[in-house]
């Protein structure tokens, strides 16, 4: 059975690799896990003897097929538990994040897969983030984001991917949860500025790098 710090890592490499098979920098994974770059390649090292990782030194890792296995089914947990947070006991999503990273190493396959048929087998979380099947799919869709969609064009939020709170709290005061539709009306990279308007007749002004972490689709 995986270790808490085994699972994390390949969590990390996963999400850092945004699903694909390319390679993870070192320098990447340390700061994501907020360890000193030698701790996480003493950690890499021994997870590539143990068939989790593929190491190829200053290039960075990848999950081997086995590594990948257990990652999705943390990152399965995790994002299966913030939805039960959520939608059965009704936690502001701005907070289940944090709650989500201490349960997604306790939760047992058996009581995973109770949790999953009650919420009704659901594909995306609170965020809009993809649920991994119990038998590792994901969806590895490409979205646009706010910073980077069309201008005019109705569209529908499918997905926030700032987990932090701070972010989270502006975007639900900003009307920007999954489903909410919008339309990016300027976006001006001079001073850095995307101007929104909701078909509520409000408006909305946020910054590119807040945009570019607000994913969108065409709606209809």
């Amino acid at each position: 059975m995986a270790t808490v710090a085994v699972e994390n890592y390949l969590k990390h490499v996963l999400l850092l690799s945004d699903g694909a098979e390319e390679l993870v920098p070192m320098g990447s994974l340390a700061a994501a896990l907020a360890v000193v770059p030698g701790t996480a390649t003493a950690m890499v090292k021994a997870l590539a003897d143990d068939g989790l990782l593929e190491h190829q030194p200053r290039l960075g890792v990848r999950l081997t097929t086995r590594g990948r296995r257990i990652a999705l089914n943390v990152l399965r947990k995790h994002r299966l538990v913030e939805t039960f947070l959520v939608e059965t006991l009704k936690m502001d999503w701005s907070k289940v994040h944090a709650e989500a990273e201490q349960l997604e190493h306790a939760v047992s396959d058996e009581v995973l897969d109770r949790l999953d048929a009650l919420l009704g087998h659901p594909r995306q979380d609170p965020h809009g983030d993809p649920i991994p099947s119990r038998a590792g799919k994901i969806d590895s869709q490409v979205y646009a984001t706010l910073a980077t969609c069309a201008t005019g064009r109705r569209l529908r939020i499918v997905r926030v991917t700032e987990q932090s709170e701070e972010f989270l709290r502006f975007a639900e005061g900003s009307g920007l949860r999954p489903g909410a539709e919008l339309s990016v009306t300027e976006r001006n990279l001079v001073s850095g500025l995307v101007a929104l308007d909701r078909p509520d007749g409000g408006t909305v002004a946020l910054g590119v790098a807040a945009a570019g972490k607000i994913l969108v689709e065409p709606r209809g």
